[in-house]
């Protein structure tokens, strides 16, 4: 199975997504923000970093970037999409998720290794995961505080779209203590932290976001 990693300018977390894919049976496929080609892939993932240095707002350039409009029709189709922190971040500027991320509250960039909930995992990205397990992944960011129209959260929770939670003290201020989110057919997620910096005890917190890859995989055999 073929899972896109896409590069923007600025990109920080591109091969360490194609490592996560590798280690799940998947082949790593390099995307060039500047070609509106999706080369062939079955999934694709929008990884972390500073795209276009964070200019104007985080992901909103990246958001206007060729590749980004194959992204939009394939994830229309179903194809799975996975957005990490600032994918998740560009995944909300192009209207594939609901709400927006804005600075933490404290307005400090938080890096640490974070203990998260798993609220639902029936999406293509999660089904690896017992419900309510808490696995522990790195975080690393400045922006990283969930916010919607309280409607939208309404419909979020009331969907069982929230897919991740923060355990403990809220790191960032998000609303609800979110930490990750679905679209309605559970096809494309975003998340803040990073399941690809913990797909290895020997180099990371844990292993526990290889369950992420392992789904991937998972969901485009059975399709």
């Amino acid at each position: 199975m073929k899972i896109g990693v896409i590069t923007f300018p600025g990109t920080l977390d591109d091969q360490d997504a194609a490592r996560a894919a590798k280690y799940a049976g998947g082949e790593a496929v390099s995307l060039w923000h500047a070609d509106a080609d999706l080369r062939g892939v079955d999934a694709v993932i929008v990884p972390g970093g500073f795209s276009y240095g964070d200019y104007l707002r985080c992901g909103a350039i990246a958001r206007f970037a060729p590749v980004m409009g194959p992204v939009i029709e394939a994830a229309a189709k179903g194809m799975p999409i996975l957005g990490i922190c600032n994918g998740f971040q560009i995944l909300c500027e192009a209207g594939l998720l609901p709400g927006a991320l804005v600075r933490n509250h404290e307005l400090h960039f938080v890096c640490r290794d974070q203990w998260l909930k798993v609220e639902n995992n029936s999406t293509a990205w999660t089904t690896r995961y017992d419900k309510g397990a808490e696995i522990l992944i790195p975080l690393k960011s400045g922006e990283g505080g969930y916010v919607a129209e309280q409607n939208t959260l309404a419909e979020l929770e009331g969907e069982g779209r929230v897919v991740f939670r923060y355990v403990g003290d809220n790191p960032n201020g998000s609303l609800n203590n979110i930490a990750g989110i679905t679209d309605a057919r559970g096809r494309v997620v975003g998340l803040m932290p990073h399941p690809e910096h913990a797909i290895d005890a020997l180099t990371g917190p844990s292993d526990d976001g290889l369950g992420m890859f392992f789904s991937a995989i998972d969901a485009l055999v059975k399709a």
